[in-house]
């Protein structure tokens, strides 16, 4: 099962329609949109080579500077581009309509990007902080040779998994037991003889997990997914990269749920409602009811493409919805408390 939800990441891709901004059509008529399909794992600017040899002879001369738009929303280039879907398409978009932009790149919102160059930097030095967070130095992506490194960028870039497998454990990451392995190999005689003294019940044990959420706060409640307001600005969401510190201990499974309600205190508050489930029947007193009001309530959660359950078990999504770079990243929703 863990093998079958890596490779759907890393096969995970997004039907992309690709219009030439108006400012930059020089011919008549305007060119028709670009179909692409998009990695989730990939970024944008990646893109560029397909996308542009298309656009080619509609474009006025000068100095190419791309970027991308959805809605009027410049598109940052160093999130992955299933996370940008993820989170300014809370109701999914299929084929995903964005603009390319020759001209005009909006510097006071976009950080600079001239290639794949500036695209691979990112993504190595993330992976430098990862390593950082999990294994406490970033020794050994900084001793990778360089044709490693190069390597296993390319596998990212080409969506080959195989390849990326046989090059990761030179990385020498960490690793989460999830509880779904865990009990199955528990229940085997030979694990339960090998147990080493780190499997003693009521132990906890610890690790470092990196990950970014992307977290919309809105006011009003809503039924579906289309009744969520459309993103006018970065402003409307709250980047936060926050190494977390993942406990368990023996006997209890630690869920997504616990793991959002950790991350994000100023969002939810000590214990949040979750859409859909029920209520206790102390809730039913006028006291629960303004307490409920006084937390935030998760809307949605969703990581690589999926609308997660948050009893999930925090370590079985850890280890199979991460990114190449070894962050998890987590899109959510949240209806803000009412003051």
């Amino acid at each position: 099962m863990a093998n079958e939800a890596v490779k759907y990441v890393w096969e995970g891709a997004i039907p992309l329609q690709i219009h030439l901004h108006k400012s930059d059509v020089a011919s008549h008529p305007a060119p028709p949109p670009a179909l692409v399909l998009a990695p989730r794992i990939g970024y944008l600017p990646l893109l560029i080579p397909h996308i542009k040899p298309y656009f080619k002879d509609s474009l006025p001369p000068g100095e190419d500077s791309i970027w991308f738009d959805y809605k009027g929303v410049p598109l940052k280039w160093y999130i992955p581009t299933g996370v940008l879907f993820d989170l300014l398409c809370a109701e999914p978009e299929r084929p995903w309509n964005l603009t390319i932009h020759f001209r005009g790149y909006p510097s006071n919102i976009l950080i600079p990007c001239e290639g794949e160059d500036f695209v691979k930097w990112n993504f190595v030095n993330s992976l430098k902080e990862a390593q950082y967070i999990i294994n406490g130095n970033c020794k050994n992506v900084m001793n990778m040779s360089q044709s490693d490194q190069e390597d296993l960028w390319t596998s990212v870039m080409n969506g080959d998994l195989d390849a990326y497998t046989k090059l990761s454990p030179k990385l020498k990451m960490a690793t989460i037991e999830d509880d779904f392995s865990r009990k199955a190999s528990l229940s085997s005689p030979q694990s339960r003889q090998g147990a080493t003294e780190m499997d003693v019940a009521g132990q906890v044990k610890t690790a470092r997990v990196p990950v970014r959420l992307y977290v919309r706060s809105i006011n009003q409640d809503f039924e579906n997914l289309e009744d969520v307001p459309e993103i006018d600005t970065w402003d409307d969401i709250s980047y936060l990269n926050r190494p977390f510190e993942f406990l368990r201990e023996e006997g209890k499974c630690f869920t997504l749920r616990n793991a959002i309600e950790s991350l994000l205190p100023e969002f939810i508050g000590d214990k949040a409602q979750t859409s859909g489930e029920e209520r206790s029947k102390d809730d039913d007193t006028e006291e629960a009811d303004g307490l409920l009001r006084e937390m935030g309530e998760i809307k949605l959660a969703r990581i690589q493409g999926i609308e997660m359950k948050l009893e999930i078990p925090f370590s079985w999504v850890v280890n199979n919805l991460m990114n190449p770079e070894f962050y998890l990243h987590i899109s959510v929703l949240v209806k803000a408390p009412q003051r």
